[in-house]
């Protein structure tokens, strides 16, 4: 999800890592190596639960507002 893969045209680079600063930025419990290895939304969800002690609807709710309008 936020990770590198190698071979990214560099738009998509840049994509990414404004994505994983703006999570950032919503979620400061997350760190960079989090973010790194962070694949999918589930992942992303259940992180967000974990660490604010939320229900997982409303770790899901957040998740997918946050994600509105992303190209992963």
């Amino acid at each position: 999800m936020f990770g590198f893969q190698g071979g990214e045209r560099p738009d998509a680079l840049a994509r990414k890592t404004g994505y994983r600063q703006d999570a950032k930025d919503r979620w400061g419990f997350l760190t960079h190596f989090d973010l790194s290895t962070i694949k999918n939304e589930a992942q992303l969800t259940a992180m967000v639960q974990g660490r604010s002690s939320i229900s997982e609807a409303q770790a899901t709710s957040d998740v997918q507002a946050w994600m509105q309008g992303k190209q992963f």
